[in-house]
């Protein structure tokens, strides 16, 4: 079953043509991609405007005009490349977009995040293929580099003027696969900081007892370090209420040191990545980081390599209507959300930092998550059913009535 079938749905033969496409980082073809999603709007009847961006690349917009074209847009977001693949541990080549007896298609980006790409051009062909019309404008944006964290493709993005002629009232972007019959929805995310601690202390040959050594203020550090991770892992486990997005989660990811195996290092580093929810207090979170420092001696210091200042999140009550209008339909077929802080991070933040909601969903439920993974896949029944549920979100956004700041 590893050739497109004749009896296949076309979209997901679709979805399995883009999968092999390989926008794979660092050398992604968005060249194949963008005239592959120009070639599908032609198809659908959408209007295709390419946006360069000041770091040279593209942002494609896809447009399906409101019969209310003032009225705030809904926007259906998603990123065009893929992380890097390790080949040797994948059962099928992953831009082989090979679908086993069971439905499973596997491919890097079979669920981050190509399969809503597909998902929401289905939902639309559907919608004007049944001669539906809405008084808000749907455009889809497909962006780059957002597996480098955003930074050439929507943070730029939602800081040019076209992404602003978009008039944005309500932004869809990714989610996660949910191994449970719940629905994720991600109605904020937690910031990134990257932060490395630099340790200074005294050298010498490695047979002496050296006091005030690098190495023993870098064990201060981690120690310290490790003990909060400690700490917010056993908050985490204690609490059923709580998930991985409203906990603090770090890791030490490098430490480095040592000229030799005879002399006593005169500077350490050990560098963290900590995600840190909204609800946390910023200045007094680093003023902890400098505690830390602090107490391992002098000449201990901090650098930071990523520092997310972002804490905007979307409002999941009834009286947020674009919340009221996304979860309606999902509630009347039947399915259970579950709203969440995203753990990781998406190009939701930079639209929330803009000042416009946004709402992580990807519709995979019952589905183990496989973002990174080897051998990520999804099944083409929940491929498929997720274009039913975008076609019913996607009509529910699009028919919200004139809201009272748009008067």
């Amino acid at each position: 079953m590893d050739s497109l079938s004749q009896t296949e749905d076309p979209a997901t033969s679709l979805f399995r043509e883009y999968l092999k496409i390989k926008t794979v980082q660092p050398d992604p073809d968005y060249d194949g991609a963008l005239n592959f999603l120009n070639q599908v709007a032609e198809d659908i009847g959408m209007e295709s405007k390419r946006v360069e961006l000041s770091s040279g690349l593209v942002a494609l917009i896809l447009t399906w005009r409101g019969t209310e074209p003032q009225l705030r847009s809904v926007i259906l977001n998603s990123h065009i490349d893929v992380v890097p693949v390790f080949e040797e541990s994948w059962t099928y080549p992953p831009f082989s977009a090979h679908k086993d007896k069971s439905g499973n298609i596997y491919a890097r980006g079979a669920q981050d995040m190509k399969c809503v790409t597909i998902q929401y051009l289905e939902a639309v062909r559907r919608l004007k293929s049944e001669g539906r019309h809405f008084p808000r404008t749907i455009h889809l944006t497909l962006v780059p580099d957002e597996e480098l964290g955003g930074h050439t493709g929507m943070e730029l993005f939602v800081q040019h003027p076209e992404f602003q002629a978009l008039n944005p009232g309500i932004t869809l972007d990714e989610g996660l696969a949910n191994p449970s019959e719940e629905f994720s929805v991600f109605y904020g995310e937690r910031c990134c900081w990257c932060v490395m601690f630099h340790c200074r202390g005294e050298t010498g040959h490695a047979s002496r007892l050296i006091e005030d050594t690098a190495a023993a203020k870098l064990h201060s550090v981690i120690s310290s370090v490790l003990e909060f991770r400690e700490n917010e892992r056993n908050r985490l486990l204690s609490d059923p209420s709580l998930t991985l997005g409203d906990v603090t989660s770090v890791n030490l990811t490098k430490v480095s040191g040592g000229v030799s195996n005879n002399v006593v290092p005169s500077d350490m580093t050990a560098s963290f990545d900590f995600r840190i929810p909204h609800t946390v207090d910023f200045k007094e979170f680093e003023s902890q980081l400098k505690s830390w420092c602090q107490a391992a001696g002098k000449n201990v210091t901090l650098r930071f390599y990523s520092k997310t200042m972002i804490q905007s999140v979307t409002s999941t009550d009834d009286s947020n209507p674009w919340w009221k209008a996304f979860s309606a339909p999902l509630k009347e077929l039947g399915l259970k959300l579950k709203p969440e802080i995203f753990p990781a991070g998406t190009d939701s933040r930079y639209v929330r930092g803009a000042g416009y909601p946004a709402l992580g969903f990807s519709p995979m439920n019952n589905t183990p998550i496989l973002l990174h993974d080897h051998n990520e896949y999804l099944n083409e029944d929940v491929f498929l059913r997720g274009i039913q549920i975008y076609t019913q979100i996607i009509s529910s956004l699009a028919s919200v009535p004139e809201l009272a700041d748009e008067l």
